[in-house]
């Protein structure tokens, strides 16, 4: 009785298709592919992704992919390696996509009120600055709420600009 990957392969050459075809059409790599008619199934990326490489194989051959891949579990879960169920799969896949997101959304909040907490303390540091200088300037202290710059530092402030141009 001849195994999975032999009737795959003897399927394959029968229509006389080269695994270069298969892999130009499915964009499956030429080394899951050999591995697959030599019966190598650890060498396969596992889950669903070995039935994915089945699927698009036997499609390639134009076989029904359905019985294929039947075929495919079984061989599989007689060596002792088990391939996961869609439904198991795609549950645990949708499941961790949904962590994903809520994950994304809560570090995007905690970001926000980082931001929102920088800002706020801006705003004080500016509002406190502003209002000592307003009590300044009623009080005598200053001469303006803004500073004005002094002579010496209006020179150097053209001097600099003068040196940019």
């Amino acid at each position: 009785m001849s195994t999975f990957g032999q009737e795959l392969r003897s399927q394959r050459i029968s229509r006389g298709i080269a695994l270069e075809q298969i892999t130009a059409v499915t964009k499956i790599s030429q080394r899951h592919l050999l591995a697959l008619e030599q019966d190598k199934y650890q060498q396969l990326p596992g889950g669903i992704l070995s039935k994915g490489i089945v699927r698009g194989y036997v499609g390639a051959l134009g076989l029904d992919t359905r019985d294929w891949t039947d075929r495919f579990v079984k061989a599989t879960n007689q060596i002792g390696l088990t391939v996961d169920t869609p439904d198991n799969g795609w549950a645990t896949f949708a499941s961790n996509v949904g962590k994903e997101r809520i994950q994304r959304r809560e570090a995007m909040e905690v970001r926000l009120r980082w931001v929102g907490a920088a800002v706020l303390v801006a705003l004080v540091a500016v509002a406190g600055y502003l209002t000592v200088r307003y009590v300044g300037v009623r009080a005598g202290w200053w001469s303006s709420v803004l500073p004005v710059p002094t002579k010496a530092q209006a020179v150097v402030a053209h001097a600099a600009s003068w040196l940019k141009r």
